[in-house]
């Protein structure tokens, strides 16, 4: 709202300056002199406010010491404060009196990357008529901004892309991080220090992007910035560009919102949206682990009973011949139903085996018995030791394993695969792959096993990643966290 509004000021001012936006106004108007030193006080910039306020061209002073070309002239107190500034990279702000200019100066220092950038400007600078209605017209700007930033909190800017300097409007980066600045000159490589580092790449690359003849009015980014008191606060930048005549961004007009509390309201109410849903299917694997223990024993008592029913059978056919026939046929059926739903449910709850053997025995035999069965080689190689994998991590990988090989059985049409777990710092990375026929990752999924592997990985606050093409194989990554050892 406050970039259109910048963006659509009176139309008699955009014929009035240079540049064709009211925007500009700002660091036409106020005079701000603007000069950055290296350590050693060499001056390395100069601007033309600069050489207005200081009476000292560019040409003169670029490439020589700052305090030699005004010895005995700069005030002592002025030489303490920019000293301090190279011992700290928060802004200052001080005003003093430099009898020599005879005027009163309004100065703010900033230290970033081995440089001090320094933004001044003069309490009694005479204006012309003309500087004159210009201040007026600025003033006037000015409430109406104060205004708008009272009721949207918004932090007023105005950016030259091509000096790489930036214009903090009417304070609100004083009022809403904290840093003693109000319409100055601020260079964008302190801007730059201020961004959060793992955010600084994608905002500095959005920034090129502006460069490149990228079309569009807006620039918009969220990012991390850091305020003065060292914390970070969440921010939204959106931009009016302004571009030369050689089609070309040059500048850009906008604000800054602070949106840490929208973003760390959201996370609160997605974390307590994962809490409970990470209750609710704990809970319900939790109650189907026990069922199907309870189920399993009970299954395991009866199959004793109908083996040893058959048992007896093969006893009765060695003594009766004209039964014989009909005993060890149905002997033959019970023993070999019993061995099948055997299999299956060891297979489908393996909670006392994992307890008992161990998570690398139990998927060992697990693909024992499948290279016993199938045409299928699936090699299992652990990087990792397993007393360092808690418990209920250990069944939840075993889960995840069983159903995934249970998918390259029914849908991959592969000949080898491998099983990899490795630890990596305090993340357990399990790698399941084949070489089968693969499959399209952006085609809409419409089985149940893919989906119970996702949900398992939350569980256990983890992720899952698929890789694929059709005729290039499948590759199912999961990286589950686990507690320092």
């Amino acid at each position: 709202m406050v970039a259109n509004l910048l963006s659509n000021t009176n139309g008699v001012e955009k014929k009035s300056y240079k540049g064709g936006y009211p925007g500009k106004l700002f660091t036409e108007t106020t005079i701000n002199g603007f000069f950055t030193v290296d350590r050693n006080w060499t001056v390395k910039y100069w601007n033309k406010a600069a050489e207005k306020l200081l009476k000292v061209t560019a040409k003169d002073i670029l490439g020589k010491n700052l305090w030699e070309k005004f010895a005995n002239v700069i005030p002592l107190d002025f030489y303490a404060v920019y000293h301090k500034a190279f011992l700290q990279d928060i802004p200052l702000h001080f005003e003093e009196y430099w009898g020599e200019m005879g005027s009163w100066f309004d100065v703010i220092t900033y230290y970033c990357d081995d440089v001090l950038s320094v933004s001044f400007k003069s309490h009694s600078q005479p204006y012309s008529e003309l500087q004159e209605n210009m201040m007026g017209r600025l003033k006037s700007l000015t409430e109406l901004y104060r205004f708008v930033t009272e009721i949207t909190n918004d932090c007023l800017w105005e950016w030259d892309l091509l000096s790489r300097e930036i214009f903090w409007i009417d304070g609100g980066h004083k009022r809403v991080f904290g840093y003693q600045i109000e319409n100055a000159l601020i260079p964008q490589s302190f801007w730059e220090s201020r961004v959060h580092p793992d955010d600084k790449f994608r905002i500095l690359n959005s920034l090129h992007k502006l460069s490149n003849k990228a079309p569009g009015k807006i620039w918009e980014c969220e990012y991390r910035f850091k305020k003065a008191d060292g914390e970070y606060a969440y921010v939204h930048d959106r931009g009016h560009i302004i571009y030369g005549e050689d089609k070309l961004a040059c500048r850009m007009l906008g604000a800054t919102q602070d949106i840490t509390e929208k973003i760390m309201l959201e996370k609160e109410l997605e974390e307590e949206r994962l809490a409970v849903q990470r209750e609710i299917t704990d809970s319900v694997l939790i109650a189907e682990e026990n069922e199907r223990s309870s189920i399993g024993r009970k299954l395991h008592d009866n199959v004793n009973q109908i083996l040893t029913v058959c048992k007896l059978y093969i006893e009765l056919a060695q003594k009766d011949e004209e039964k014989r026939e009909m005993l060890l046929t149905k002997s033959s059926e019970l023993v070999m139903s019993a061995i099948e739903e055997i299999r299956k449910i060891s297979k489908s709850i393996a909670v006392s085996d994992i307890q008992l053997l161990g998570l690398f025995s139990c998927i060992r035999r697990l693909l024992d018995e499948l290279n016993i069965v199938k045409a299928l080689k699936i090699k299992f190689k652990p990087s990792v030791f397993e007393e360092d994998i808690d418990g209920k991590v250990q069944l939840n990988i075993f889960r995840i394993i069983q159903e995934q090989v249970t998918n390259i059985l029914k849908h991959s049409e592969a000949t080898a695969g491998t099983i990899d777990l490795v630890r990596r710092k305090n993340n357990l990375v399990l790698l399941i792959s084949d070489n089968g026929k693969g499959c399209d990752t952006s085609a809409k999924r419409t089985g149940v096993g893919l989906t119970n592997i996702m949900s398992r990985a939350r569980i256990g606050n983890g992720t899952a990643v698929i890789y694929s093409k059709p005729g290039k194989g499948f590759k199912l990554k999961v990286i589950l966290p686990v507690s320092q050892v």
